[in-house]
């Protein structure tokens, strides 16, 4: 059964960083583009990042732009999205998926939390 699974979400304080991760289980991550997107409360879901397969190429949501960074490291599985300078405004559940249009994203993850609090 293919799966997603994201990691590292937790409790921070504002202006603190986290590293999220996102691994996979029958599925090669290198063979999809992989988008974080996310959710909170009583809010739509939206894309945070994204990053492709082909060359690399990264997108950022404007709301995370010099605070957000995609990498991926095929070699492990794993696409990383390491966020800095949290805010209160970055609460939410993250999740990652295999494309960057949530739309078109055949495989998703089960969410990690994110909650920036002092």
């Amino acid at each position: 059964q293919v799966q997603l699974v994201e990691s590292g979400g937790g409790l921070v304080q504002p202006g603190g960083s986290l590293r999220l991760s996102c691994t996979a289980s029958r599925l090669t991550l290198a063979y999809y583009a992989i988008g974080w997107f996310r959710q909170a409360p009583g809010k739509e879901r939206e894309g945070v990042s994204c990053i492709n397969n082909v060359d690399g190429t990264r997108h950022y949501a404007d709301s995370v732009k010099g605070r957000f960074s995609i990498s991926r490291d095929d070699a492990k599985n794993t696409v990383y999205l390491r966020m800095n300078t949290l805010k209160f405004e970055d609460t939410a559940v993250y999740y990652c998926a295999t494309d960057c249009v949530a739309t078109e994203a055949k495989y998703w993850g089960q969410g990690t939390q994110v909650t920036v609090s002092s």
